[in-house]
C-alpha cells in the first residue's frame, strides 16, 4: 500500500510574529519562516505548504492584486502551497463601535481576496479564513446573551462577504477571545451565526484548556483535582469535547500543551504551545489528534485536506534551529500515518 499522502502537512508563518515585537523578542522575518519550513525534511518527507498569517510586517493586508501574485510566486518558489489564512481582524473588535465592526468585515473581505488570488495562481487547493471575536471574555461577560448576538451578527456579515469569494470562515477556539472562550460559548456563538460557511478551527493546545475551564469554570470537563497521570479520565474529557465540536470543525492545528496558559508581548494569555518533543506536554499528540480527525466510531472523516502545526511564542533561539522544524514535521508525519489516507 502507498504511504498516506493526505492530509497535506503545513507549517504556520505567524509564530514569527505572535508574541514578538516591541516588548518582546524581534519578529522573525517572513523569508526566514519560509526557508526554515522549506528546508525541513524527515526521511525524505517535506512540508507541503504553509498556513499564512496576513499580518504585518510579514504581509500587508492592503497589498495590491499584483503584490499578492508576487507573494504567491515567492511561496511557490519554495515548493510550498498555501492553506488557511488568518484575517487581521483585531483592529475591529466585534464588541467595539459600528466602525470597528465594519473594519472587521472589511478585513475578512481583504483576506478572502488573498485566498481568491492564491487559488487562481494554483497554490491554494484547500483552506479557510481564520477569525475570532477580537474582544475579551471580560467584555463578553458584561452581557452574555446580548454580546453573543452582536458577535454572531458581525460573523454573519463576514460570512456573507466570504460567500461571495466561495470561502469558509473558521472561528478559532482560544480562551482569550470573548464568546469563544469555552467550548459551550463557542457552540452557542456558531449556532447563532446561522450560516453554512462558518465552522470551528480546532487547535489541540487551546482546546485542551477548554477541558480545564480556564476563563469559564462552569464549563470545565476535567475534575478540579485532576491528576495528569489519569489517562482514562483525560481520554473521556477529550471525547466529550470533540464529540461536541467535531461536527463544526473545518480546520485543524496539531499542537502540544503542558496544561498551562501563556502570553508574551502584546498577546493575551492563551494555550501554551509546547514543542513537539516537550516532556511536559500533557497530550499524546499523534493519538489525540484522532479525536478530531476520526468520528465518534473511530472512522476517518477526511474533512481536513491539510493539517497545520501551530507553535506560537517559542523563543527565537529555538525557532532559528532547523531541528525544531524537523521535529515538528516528524510529529505531523506521525499524525498522518495514524489518521491519514492515500489519494492517487
Amino acid at each position: 500500500m502507498p504511504e498516506n499522502n493526505y492530509p497535506k502537512l503545513h507549517n504556520a508563518t505567524w509564530p514569527g510574529i505572535v508574541g514578538k515585537g516591541d516588548d518582546s523578542e524581534p519578529v522573525i522575518p517572513f523569508d526566514t519562516m519560509l526557508e526554515m519550513t522549506a528546508n525541513a525534511e524527515v526521511d525524505g518527507v517535506k512540508f507541503d505548504g504553509v498556513d499564512l498569517g496576513l499580518l504585518g510586517p510579514h504581509v500587508d493586508i492592503d497589498s495590491s492584486d499584483d503584490d499578492i501574485k508576487r507573494l504567491a510566486d515567492k511561496i511557490a518558489g519554495h515548493g510550498l502551497n498555501v492553506g488557511s489564512l488568518v484575517a487581521p481582524i483585531w483592529g475591529g473588535p466585534t464588541l467595539g463601535t459600528d466602525d470597528d465592526r465594519r473594519t472587521f468585515v472589511e478585513m475578512v473581505r481583504k483576506a478572502c481576496n488573498f485566498g481568491k488570488i492564491f487559488r487562481e495562481a494554483g497554490i491554494r487547493p484547500s483552506g479557510v479564513i481564520r477569525i475570532d471575536s477580537a474582544t475579551s471574555p471580560e467584555s463578553w461577560a458584561a452581557d452574555p446573551a446580548t454580546n453573543t448576538k452582536i458577535i454572531a451578527g458581525v460573523f454573519r456579515e463576514a460570512c456573507d462577504v466570504a460567500a461571495d469569494f466561495n470561502e469558509q470562515l473558521a472561528a478559532e477556539g482560544e480562551i482569550c477571545w470573548g464568546g469563544m472562550h469555552s467550548w459551550k460559548t463557542m457552540i452557542d456563538t456558531l449556532e447563532a451565526v446561522d450560516r453554512p460557511n462558518i465552522g470551528f478551527q480546532a487547535d489541540m493546545s487551546h482546546t485542551l484548556l477548554y477541558t480545564m475551564g480556564y476563563n469559564r469554570p462552569e464549563d470545565r470537563i476535567l475534575p478540579v483535582d485532576f491528576d495528569w497521570n489519569d489517562r482514562e479520565t483525560l481520554t473521556a474529557a477529550l471525547k466529550t469535547l470533540t464529540d461536541a465540536l467535531r461536527p463544526w470543525t473545518i480546520d485543524f492545528h496539531v499542537a502540544q500543551n503542558d496544561g498551562t496558559v501563556h502570553g508574551t508581548g502584546s498577546h493575551d494569555k492563551t494555550g501554551r504551545h509546547c514543542l513537539a518533543t516537550d516532556p511536559n506536554g500533557k497530550l499524546d499528540v499523534a493519538a489525540d489528534a484522532g479525536f478530531w480527525l476520526r468520528d465518534e466510531n473511530g472512522n476517518l472523516t477526511k474533512k481536513m485536506k491539510h493539517i497545520c502545526w501551530d507553535g506560537c511564542m517559542f523563543p527565537n533561539s529555538v525557532m532559528h534551529m532547523q531541528q525544531t522544524w524537523n521535529d515538528i514535521l516528524a510529529m505531523l508525519i506521525k499524525v498522518r500515518n495514524a489518521h491519514g489516507w492515500y489519494e492517487a
